[in-house]
């Protein structure tokens, strides 16, 4: 195999995740510029000196925009995770079949002795890795959202002491801000749209089909088939 035809064979097997991660950045730099525009915008109506797209990307405006997205993402991401190994949706591809709720046997899981010959080798070995490494996906995002949300709480927070001074008003402490309507206002926007989109997904994929998606059933299996895809 050449080198070009082993950089397409990458690209071809990875074109998901290649994908995705450009999209990220192409939307990640969309929203910083029209951020600061709008921003500048602003600051022109109040007779202010326009920012650079430096200071802005560094501000506590734009890292709260940033980090309260990817929170309530990974938020959206764990809860459904962890809510899949007990609940079950009848007919959506996005669940398990009913009567199959659970962790899951050994055997089923293909732990222990019960590995294949590839199976990931924290898979075979037994005890805390096997423990740890059969959750790992769910403890990840879990972690990745507090993280995040962490984040997004101090860029919240200083964001939201500058609103104070600039209307020349005392600063909160970090606890008082994350008592704040302030705070809990822009929370809640965010988590509710994630909660209606894994919610609308799993029922709207029990009636509706997408070619060729492993996120769909195939276009005929019956509406009442559970945990097939496409």
């Amino acid at each position: 195999m050449t080198v070009r035809e082993k950089e397409y064979s990458f690209l071809r097997a990875n074109a998901l995740s290649l994908a995705f991660g450009a999209f990220f950045l192409i939307t990640l730099v969309g929203q910083a510029l029209s951020g600061v525009a709008d921003v500048n915008e602003q600051q022109v109506v109040n007779g202010l000196e326009p920012v650079s797209l430096l200071d802005y990307v560094t501000s506590s405006s734009f890292g709260v925009d940033v980090m309260e997205n990817w929170q309530s993402e990974y938020l959206q991401f764990s809860l459904y995770i962890f809510a899949t190994v007990w609940l079950v949706q009848r007919g959506s591809s996005e669940s398990k079949k009913p009567g199959e709720e659970g962790p899951e046997s050994d055997r089923e899981q293909k732990i222990g002795r019960h590995a294949d010959d590839d199976s990931p080798a924290w898979a075979r070995t037994g005890g805390w890795r096997t423990a740890v490494f059969a959750r790992s996906l769910g403890l990840l995002m879990g972690v990745l959202f507090l993280l995040t949300w962490a984040a997004s709480s101090i860029a919240g927070w200083a964001a939201y002491n500058s609103e104070q001074l600039g209307d020349r008003e005392d600063p909160v402490s970090y606890l008082g801000y994350l008592g704040a309507a302030d705070f809990w206002n822009r929370s809640f926007q965010n988590w509710q749209s994630e909660m209606l989109a894994v919610g609308s997904m799993a029922v709207f994929s029990v009636y509706l089909r997408q070619r060729g998606s492993p996120e769909s059933k195939p276009v005929g299996a019956p509406h009442t088939v559970t945990g097939q895809t496409g």
